[in-house]
């Protein structure tokens, strides 16, 4: 009778577990561990290693950035290198922001800078002949870096920094020796460029022994950007003070108060304040920062709403969690590990930009300066929109829709309070900084109407996008409007910005299709067409022309410089007609020889002096003349579907995917430029890439995944299957479609909608005659 008992609880047991195991569909795998922040740290990469959630406004990282003090007392900075305020070959650490641009090519931000230290109280950053700083040594042995989570060992003090973020707070522990010295700095003169020039106010207030607020008001990138703040410690302070390092000393207090470094209102230009404490062995310290766009009451509505306790891993895991769900839109299988980590690093680089940008209320500084009201929407900023329009926005069409719709409602409030009425160029932070060229928030709403994502006006879109058309005084605009091109000797970079509006122009004409403006769609259409006069049937290379109609004489297609083009040359960016690749194969001689002109520029050799003039690379990012770590070539290996020879397009996409990516530090062969150089990879290695965006077709490249699962919003699932998938098999014998072979060299965006089973069938010889 026991032994029948016994079996017959063992046998319930065993029931129970299996009932209670989750099924396989319900396993949720951690994509996190294939993530690796440090990659594009080295070299020209400018990406961080620190803690941020997705998308979110804090971005808390180290910054190496440590200025070379020169024997005139004067910094000299090494501006471009530090535009993320990280570079991985340092080995100091100069304390930790919370703000921080990805990937871009220009430096900003690096506010409200903090640093523990212990000992004696130093409140210069830089180590002199007569002063010891307060920076610190480190080992990149002693550090970790993980999506929503960034370690350190700061060995100069002994101290063990964590930090991880949630959407507007920074969340820091650091873990102390014994000590009656333990200090925590606050460097508001500290900046991202121009560290003690950009300070325009900075304003520190003491609310009681753990609570501090303030803000800072800078004129860097953003000509006028305010970033207030909220600081709580998990303990009470014993003291605190600060050091003023302005040329000019304010007196705000008209005699009536002594401003003493103990002063718990703390007013100028530059400021750093500090805070001290006694520790036990191993103590923990926390400290949380909560920033915002509006006022410090602000700031503390997000900290209380965020983080309303002190549970440090709590909030570690749940970014790491928000991560996980990201990161798993995408599953897939790879051939090798590396590549794995490769993608999922890609991915995680994609989801730093554009960033949240408002409170938990809705609040947010608008670009006039104002405090908007978010009305159905997220607001959202850093739009670097000459890169991202290409790649990056077109993948979150696929799989961040409701986030892009959210950003496209941003724009438009962004042109609603532009006083020149259009659209961003390149704007953050409640500022436009009009960096590049073109106008292409058009392509990114374009985009999104042609392929049915979203709810924001498409009319008013329209509107917004013709008066963004129309500001004649804007880079070249009226000459372009008047002459039909823009003229070289009225403003620079000629060739690409006719080329770049005409496309753009295009754009508008298919919102206007769908909004059913005929006229519109008449006028852009023409407009759209403008290439055609900086194309120099001659030499068969897009030329800069001058106001009188005749080319400029001295040209040469290999410079960077001087010849009508901007971060590219005639062989690149001449090559930008993606509105009308048919017609632009036909002025350079047809199929045959559009294809003999990108072999050779995937195989010339390129001289010394032209690379030096390359904007944003090292020789690590070009093969023979074509430049894949700049964004206007990427679309250009897979012109090759436009010629006699298509499946050339499936070597050299795979040949950059293989030499120009990694999962190492050195991984990215030139700025990721706000997630579009990641964005190109990740749609390159699952076969297909958007050529033309604004057009609901993409090209076909060439897999490198094994396989891929993509979970759609919509609810459906996206299965791509690559058969005979090897380092070899780099061809495409035929593709079939749930079960149905096509013929062609593009996938629809409908039928990446509807899900359903993409096989590609692999092999190591052509097919020569797939899409012919």
């Amino acid at each position: 009778m026991i032994k029948r008992i016994l079996l017959l609880l063992i046998f319930i047991t065993f029931i129970q577990c299996k009932e209670e195991s989750p099924k396989k569909s319900e396993i949720i795998n951690d994509y996190t561990q294939f993530v690796n922040p440090m990659v594009g740290t080295s070299k020209m990469g400018h990406t961080y290693p620190g803690a941020t959630a997705p998308f979110g406004m804090v971005q808390l990282s180290p910054q190496t950035d440590v200025q070379e003090l020169l024997k005139d007392g004067k910094y000299n900075p090494k501006t471009y290198e530090y535009c993320a305020g990280y570079q991985y070959r340092d080995t100091t650490i100069v304390g930790f922001t919370h703000t921080n641009l990805s990937g871009t090519g220009h430096s900003d931000l690096g506010d409200v800078l903090v640093m523990p230290t212990e000992g004696e109280l130093r409140l210069q950053p830089l180590n002199t002949e007569n002063e010891k700083g307060f920076v610190s040594t480190f080992s990149h042995d002693d550090e970790k870096a993980a999506p929503g989570y960034y370690e350190v060992q700061l060995k100069d003090y002994n101290i063990k920094v964590e930090l991880t973020a949630t959407e507007r707070v920074g969340f820091h522990q650091y873990t102390f020796p014994k000590s009656e010295n333990a200090h925590i700095l606050l460097d508001m003169v500290y900046n991202i460029y121009n560290h003690d020039k950009k300070n325009v106010w900075t304003f520190i207030r003491v609310e009681n022994d753990s609570l501090v607020t303030g803000y800072r008001q800078t004129k860097g990138w953003a000509r006028d950007k305010k970033v207030f703040f909220a600081i709580q410690f998990s303990k009470p302070f014993k003291s605190y003070g600060h050091k003023k390092y302005d040329k000019v000393l304010y007196n705000g207090f008209y005699g009536r108060f002594k401003e003493d470094e103990n002063f718990p209102e703390m007013a100028g230009n530059n400021i750093r304040a500090y805070f001290n404490f006694d520790t036990e062995q191993d103590e923990k310290i926390q400290m949380k920062v909560a920033l915002s766009s509006v006022s410090t009451n602000g700031a503390l509505k997000n900290l209380q709403a965020e983080i309303p306790h002190w549970d440090f891993d709590k909030v570690k895991k749940e970014t790491q969690q928000k991560w996980n769900k990201e990161l798993s839109k995408i599953e897939i299988t790879t051939l090798k590990e590396e590549d794995k980590r490769t993608f999922y690093t890609a991915l995680y680089h994609t989801m730093l930009s554009p960033i949240l940008y408002e409170d938990v209320d809705g609040n947010y500084r608008g670009l006039d300066q104002n405090i908007h009201q978010s009305e159905g929407f997220t607001n959202y900023t850093v739009f670097s929109l000459w890169d991202t329009y290409r790649a990056l926005h077109p993948l979150f069409n696929v799989i961040h829709q409701e986030r892009n719709n959210d950003m496209i409602k941003s724009i438009l409030a962004h042109q609603e309070q532009s006083v020149h009425k259009m659209l961003p160029i390149w704007s953050h932070y409640a500022n436009e900084n009009w960096c590049m060229i073109g106008y292409h928030a058009t392509s990114v709403i374009a985009d999104a109407i042609v392929k049915n994502v979203g709810d924001f006006d498409k009319k008013r879109a329209l509107e917004a996008s013709v008066s963004t058309a129309n500001v004649s005084y804007f880079d070249g605009l009226g000459d372009y409007i008047k002459y039909q091109y823009v003229p070289e000797d009225k403003s620079h970079s000629s060739v690409s910005k006719t080329l770049e509006l005409a496309y753009d122009d295009w754009c508008i004409a298919q919102i206007a299709k769908e909004v059913g403006d005929d006229k519109t769609v008449s006028e852009f259409s023409k407009r759209a067409t403008y290439y055609n006069n900086v194309f120099d049937a001659e030499s068969k290379f897009m030329r800069p022309k001058l106001a009188d109609g005749t080319f400029k004489k001295e040209f040469d297609p290999l410079d960077t410089h001087g010849q009508g083009f901007i971060e590219g040359n005639a062989w690149n960016y001449g090559l930008y007609v993606p509105q009308d690749i048919p017609k632009m194969v036909d002025l350079m001689g047809g199929k045959q020889r559009i294809g003999q002109f990108l072999d050779s520029l995937f195989t010339m050799e390129l001289d010394d002096k032209y690379i030096a003039n390359t904007e944003d690379i090292t020789r690590d990012g070009i093969i023979g003349n074509y430049v894949q770590g700049n964004e206007p070539g990427h679309h250009i290996p897979y012109l090759y579907n436009w010629t006699d020879t298509p499946y050339k397009t499936q070597s050299r996409v795979r040949m950059i995917m293989d030499t120009m990516y990694g999962s190492n530090v050195d991984g990215l062969c030139g700025n990721d430029d706000a997630g579009q150089m990641s964005a190109w990879y990740i749609f390159s290695s699952l076969g297909f890439y958007p050529v033309t965006p604004g057009s609901d077709k993409y090209a076909i490249g060439s897999p490198l995944i094994k396989e891929a699962k993509i979970h759609l919003e919509n609810g459906n699932s996206l299965v791509i299957i690559a058969e005979n998938q090897s380092k070899e098999n780099v061809f495409i014998e035929k593709i079939t479609i749930d079960g149905k072979e096509i013929n062609r060299l593009y996938l629809t965006h409908n039928e990446l909608m509807n899900g359903g089973e993409f096989i590609f069938t692999m092999s190591n010889k052509p097919n020569k005659n797939l899409g012919i």
